[in-house]
């Protein structure tokens, strides 16, 4: 994963300008992994995490960045937001992976970037198949409660689970619009809400976000409590 260097280690006069800035790299990767940065939730600071005995540069969802036992990211190419990032990002395999459930024991600190030195990318390789990292599938959740907060009610729809958070976020302000100055009537005497969760629990207590729209599925959900 380490440039070799094209001259000899005792030839005489000064690098060229290329090999000192491949020393240059070398001395801030040894750094960063000698001193990790540390990383606090909450920040929306990118990360740093091993894949393998590689490290990957990795973006946390905003809104689930803050278990400490579990957090979503999205891994990117290290040298992002730059374009040519992008183009080699989709060659490597870096733009098809979507969100991730990662391990906090993964994470080494906030990313530097003396650590692209240690990436698939710098590598020339593709991302592996398998990155010890499970998609991080969302569900949304529709529920009729007796008031607000209150622990009294049922949960009137689950729908997904949704393979992309943004498909998820449509969905979810798709219902919030539909229930619109609604909220309190659809049910006689609930007040009816939407909120998204990570997808978990038995497959067959949610309907498909992919086979029928997510306001049909309201409504279908609705005309049942009313019969």
């Amino acid at each position: 994963m380490i440039r070799r260097f094209r001259r000899c280690g005792h030839g005489s006069g000064a690098l060229t300008p290329e090999d000192q800035a491949v020393v240059d790299q070398f001395r801030a990767m040894l750094a960063a992994v000698r001193d990790p940065e540390p990383w606090t939730p909450g920040r929306s600071q990118d990360i740093a995490v091993r894949v393998g005995p590689f490290i990957e540069r990795a973006h946390p969802r905003p809104s689930d960045d803050h278990d400490p036992e579990m957090i979503t990211v999205a891994l990117v190419h290290p040298d992002t937001p730059h374009a040519a990032a992008y183009l080699h990002g989709r060659q490597l395999g870096y733009t098809e992976r979507g969100w991730l459930r990662c391990p906090t024991t993964a994470i080494l600190g906030a990313w530097q970037p003396g650590y692209t030195m240690l990436t698939h990318a710098a590598a020339g390789l593709p991302l592996p198949d398998d990155i010890g990292m499970e998609l991080a599938h969302y569900a949304l959740h529709i529920e009729a409660r007796k008031r607000d907060d209150s622990p009294d009610g049922f949960t009137l729809l689950r729908v997904g689970p949704y393979t992309q958070t943004r498909h998820t976020q449509q969905d979810h302000d798709r219902i919030t619009a539909a229930m619109d100055g609604r909220e309190t009537t659809l049910v006689p005497g609930h007040r009816v809400s939407v909120r998204y969760a990570p997808f978990g629990g038995d497959h067959r207590l949610f309907a498909d976000p992919y086979e029928t729209g997510a306001v049909a599925l309201l409504y279908a959900a609705l005309a049942g409590v009313s019969v």
